[in-house]
């Protein structure tokens, strides 16, 4: 991982999910998130977005103080926060800033959805409906790869670095397993 994300992460292991559009990453995160808890990993997630987006609703307090310049915003009750921030002028998200807001608040683990481009530990999902190329061929962060059909494995093990782990998409029990060891040994250094 980049030096800069290692140390916005503050020790907390950091673990990118990369794939095409529609691969299903939110889908699994969606079943991977109660297991990890349960298995002592809460996990914070920050997700790429690649359009704009508000989660504010225009007339709100919130919103009316956000578009008079409350930068950051931040709106809170017993039960949620929310901070909203303007980015004016970037055309890209700051990723280790955000590393940097979450790993404050202590998760076990940090999982980033999307930021393909970035320097971290990744793994991949890979379905192959598109011809989209397999990202592990060229990028030496991706660490496991989990692929559909499970008879793409064995091909996959051709076209990728030895040491990358292969897995099955349709089976969250093992990409469950592989990233429990994976994030135990980054605590372990």
């Amino acid at each position: 991982m980049s030096e800069s994300l290692a140390a916005c992460a503050g020790g907390i292991p950091l673990l990118g999910l990369v794939a095409w559009s529609g691969t299903g990453k939110t889908t699994l995160l969606e079943a991977l998130l109660p297991r990890l808890a349960e298995h002592g990993w809460p996990a914070a997630v920050i997700k790429h977005a690649h359009h704009a987006f508000d989660i504010d609703q225009p007339g709100k307090d919130s919103h009316r103080l956000r578009q008079a310049g409350a930068a950051p915003m931040l709106v809170a009750s017993g039960r949620r926060f929310a901070l909203m921030m303007e980015t004016p002028g970037r055309d890209e998200p700051d990723l280790p800033a955000l590393v940097r807001q979450v790993s404050a608040l202590r998760p076990a683990l940090i999982l980033v959805e999307g930021f393909k481009q970035w320097p971290l530990p990744k793994l991949e999902l890979y379905r192959g409906e598109r011809d989209e190329p397999l990202l592990a061929i060229d990028d030496p962060w991706v660490e496991a790869v989990a692929l559909k059909p499970a008879s793409a494995i064995a091909a996959a093990r051709e076209r990728v670095a030895p040491g990358v782990t292969l897995l099955d998409l349709d089976d969250p029990t093992a990409i469950l397993a592989w990233i429990l060891a994976w994030a135990e040994r980054r605590t372990a250094v």
